[in-house]
């Protein structure tokens, strides 16, 4: 078997304004079960994304959350270069943190917004990016 991308996790400090934060991003992220402080969404391609507050801290006791900086990008393709505008509007308007405004770069047309927690939200519309296309 050819091993796959299956599921990206999120150490979220607060789990009420990341689901905030993803479904005004678009994505139809459900309500979590009120016994535990998790929540999945699986996209199309088949990648989900799964947000939680305590997983590494429960089963990692050397676990730490980043100080500043960032280590990695969760990049979304979005649609057409109009889309990442229209998308960086809408979340820097809503307060979150634009990092780099929208921008023709050497690969993709894309912007970058942090998440509440710092996360850094490459939103594209790098053709290339485009699920069907892969």
């Amino acid at each position: 078997m050819e091993i796959q991308l299956a599921m990206v996790v999120l150490e979220v400090r607060d789990l009420d304004a990341s689901i905030a934060f993803y479904r005004r991003l678009g994505l139809d992220i459900p309500q979590p079960p009120s016994e535990r402080p998790v929540v999945i969404h699986r996209m199309p391609s088949g990648v989900s994304l799964l947000l939680t507050t305590n997983f590494a801290a429960a089963y990692d006791p050397g676990f730490r959350r980043p100080e500043g900086g960032y280590q990695q990008l969760l990049e979304f393709y979005v649609g057409e270069d109009a889309a990442v505008d229209r998308m960086w509007d809408q979340l820097t308007g809503a307060g979150y943190h634009g990092r780099m405004p929208p921008t023709k770069t050497a690969g993709p047309y894309a912007a970058m917004v942090d998440d509440p927690d710092g996360n850094v939200i490459l939103l594209t519309s790098d053709e290339a990016a485009i699920p069907a296309a892969a």
